[in-house]
């Protein structure tokens, strides 16, 4: 059973994308750790990271933290997971669990730092903050950390992003019945939330920006990484075959097989217990 505010169409979105999904999206910048541990001020004993999915922010931990504990529903995108921790030797520093961000199964005053790297949006939040704050111990911290989409680039290949994501959301509407579609929670409003919970005697947002290496299949790659266009490949039919072949073929040529230092703009919305 899944919990309620744990919606299923949001755990399934990225069902069968779970290696395009690492493949292209970017690692949690080193900068989130450096932060949180700042704040912390001292060596976490212990971070969960929640809606791990392949666990590129779990991993980040695996020097930084004691132990680290990836949370996720998903099972091929926690099965990723576990793929990559086996290849790393099975580190008993790190384990990846099944469950849910509203009913995690830690003792209370467990955790240090609890983490949500782009992750945060598709849960519910008043049962998810509250949740976070029963497995914080005193001093902890609740982070939500996500880069800004589309990455920096030019704007005409920016404007025909937003333009695809705009038109595989009017795709979704159509096709899926509002009650099987996915629910999201505006990132704008992560800070809000964390303040009204009432949970955290101290919250604010730190913006920052992280460069990465991206060539052009990479850049075509975190775009169809996104959930709404993951959702339309999977509904098949096609609807956006050509638009994205399109999108493609401008990608390329702008990068004319280069290979470029692109900004990643970042936002960590967090609260001290």
């Amino acid at each position: 059973m899944i919990p309620d505010g744990n919606h299923h169409s949001n755990i399934i979105r990225f069902t069968g994308f779970q290696n395009e999904y690492d493949r292209y999206r970017p690692e949690a910048p080193r900068l989130v750790t450096e932060l949180l541990t700042g704040y912390l001020g001292k060596r976490p004993a212990l971070v969960v990271d929640l809606g791990c999915g392949t666990g590129l922010s779990t991993f980040l931990w695996r020097t930084a933290a004691d132990a680290v504990i990836g949370v996720e529903p998903g099972d091929d995108m926690r099965g990723k997971a576990l793929e990559k921790w086996n290849a790393l030797g099975s580190p008993a520093s790190i384990s990846f669990v099944p469950g849910y961000s509203n009913a995690l199964e830690l003792p209370s005053g467990s955790a240090d730092i609890v983490t949500c790297s782009q992750s945060f949006h598709w849960m519910e939040p008043v049962s998810t903050l509250k949740e976070v704050s029963r497995v914080l111990r005193p001093g902890g911290i609740f982070a939500a950390y996500d880069c800004d989409w589309p990455p920096v680039l030019e704007p005409n290949i920016e404007t025909r992003y937003n333009e695809l994501i705009e038109q595989a959301d009017v795709i979704i509407s159509r096709r899926v019945s509002a009650e099987d579609r996915a629910v999201k929670w505006g990132k704008e409003g992560h800070l809000s939330r964390i303040k009204a919970s009432k949970e955290f005697s101290f919250a604010r947002e730190i913006a920052f920006h992280n460069i990465e290496h991206c060539s052009a299949e990479r850049y075509v790659g975190l775009t169809l990484s996104q959930g709404s266009l993951q959702t339309v490949l999977r509904l098949g039919g096609g609807e956006l075959d050509e638009e994205i072949a399109d999108y493609r073929e401008t990608v390329e040529r702008y990068f004319r097989g280069r290979t470029l230092e692109t900004i990643f703009s970042y936002h960590v919305r967090l609260g001290i217990k």
